[in-house]
């Protein structure tokens, strides 16, 4: 397994974004192996900043190995769908522009719990739509990424569907959607911290056809919410499914992230060696 960083780590969508150049420097520094970037925290889609980043990387002896994007296919308007469609593909070619090899997906959400802070007490389910059903919604979710996936084999980008609010804020809401597609080209974004409750149990059903992990921290307590994860035995959890990809650090504390990263990194090292 493979130890990197998420460039959200050092920005949590506040009005001044981190620089994606910054976090490469920091990875390096702490002698990780790559960089996960996120979308929004980009600067410019050009090719010039594009091929800097890619650049910057390669010198700095690091991977460029996941792009976190944000899309939802969960509405039963067909032109929504269709417009989220586009963005996950057009972020599949940027991928394969930057060096990329995998995406993070998201199924999408109801949006019928608009306060954060209840959908946490929920677990991050919610009720469908007046007049539409979860079956419908599955639906929509499984046709929208069937849609995307030829053009991830065609430019070589794995999708990781996350496990996340929504349909997909259970195991069996994940591997449904995983199981239904059955492609090389969707597997799966292990979120350690977005199963609220008995998270064990529950990223061992998903852990089997992850691809890529996200570690989540909470050093100086979190931003939101702030679990207790044990990651000697989410480590294991990962041996035994024969993971070997990246664990990803998503820092979610409000400790400086100079501080909290370090701090995370030694800690997963120690964790994932036992």
């Amino acid at each position: 397994m493979k130890l990197g960083v998420s460039t959200y780590s050092y920005w949590h969508f506040k009005p001044d974004r981190v620089p994606i150049e910054h976090v490469i420097e920091e990875a390096a520094r702490l002698e990780l192996d790559g960089i996960e970037i996120l979308h929004q925290q980009m600067a410019s889609e050009a090719n010039p900043y594009l091929q800097k980043l890619k650049r910057l990387a390669f010198v700095h002896g690091l991977d460029l190995y996941a792009l976190s994007i944000h899309q939802g296919f969960v509405s039963p308007d067909e032109a929504t769908r269709q417009k989220n469609i586009n963005h996950t593909i057009h972020c599949i070619r940027l991928s394969h522009e930057l060096g990329i090899p995998s995406i993070r997906l998201n199924s999408g959400r109801w949006g019928t719990v608009p306060s954060f802070d209840e959908l946490m007490k929920t677990e991050g389910q919610e009720p469908a739509l007046p007049g539409h059903t979860k079956d419908e919604a599955f639906e929509w979710v499984i046709a929208a990424i069937e849609k995307c996936l030829p053009d991830a084999e065609k430019y070589g980008v794995v999708l990781g569907l996350e496990n996340h609010w929504g349909l997909t804020c259970t195991p069996e809401g994940v591997n449904r959607i995983v199981s239904a597609i059955n492609s090389d080209w969707l597997k799966v974004t292990m979120d350690c911290g977005n199963f609220l409750s008995d998270p064990y149990e529950k990223l061992e059903q998903i852990a089997n056809d992850a691809v890529l992990v996200h570690a989540k921290t909470y050093y100086g307590g979190g931003e939101w919410y702030t679990l207790d994860l044990d990651y000697a035995k989410i480590g294991n959890i990962l041996k035994d499914a024969g993971f070997q990809g990246y664990i990803s650090i998503e820092f979610e504390g409000r400790a400086d992230a100079h501080i909290g990263v370090p701090q995370s990194v030694a800690m997963l090292r120690d964790a994932i060696s036992q």
